[in-house]
């Protein structure tokens, strides 16, 4: 299974749902299809897709506190979407590490979006997961 391409599946879905207002369902499947996403890796992406949209709410206000003079509906779609996803992940997928979160969310803005991007995310990020561990955040 390739978690990497399941997360950029996801990442595709919500960042369509986010801007063009499309249809989860549909796009969801289209993409998987398109990508010859099969068996776990289906299952993962709905799942990251399905967790991330249930849970918006409350994960758009956790990142709001990691936005230093930034809002999220300011920022560019790419990082709202990636920032999402990872959020997700690090907030209620404890079967990942935040590590691997962190890394994969960095390489979607990288080809997503820019290197720049990445590194602005990388704060955020990693706000987000040290306060969700437990550890001290600056």
């Amino acid at each position: 299974m390739s978690r990497r391409l399941a997360r950029e599946i996801a990442f595709k879905t919500l960042f369509q749902y986010d801007i063009g207002k499309n249809e989860v369902e549909p796009t969801i499947s289209q993409l998987i299809e398109e990508n010859g996403l099969e068996g776990a890796g289906v299952e993962f992406s709905r799942q990251l897709v399905l967790g991330t949209l249930k849970n918006l709410e409350a994960i758009d206000k956790a990142l709001a506190g990691y936005l230093q003079k930034w809002e999220l509906g300011r920022l560019a779609a790419v990082d709202r979407n990636v920032l999402r996803l990872a959020a997700f992940e690090i907030l209620y997928r404890e079967d990942i590490p935040a590590a691997v979160t962190i890394n994969e969310a960095l390489e979607l803005s990288k080809a997503f979006h820019s290197e720049e991007a990445a590194k602005f995310l990388n704060g955020v990020l990693d706000k987000l997961a040290r306060h969700h561990e437990g550890k001290e955040v600056e």
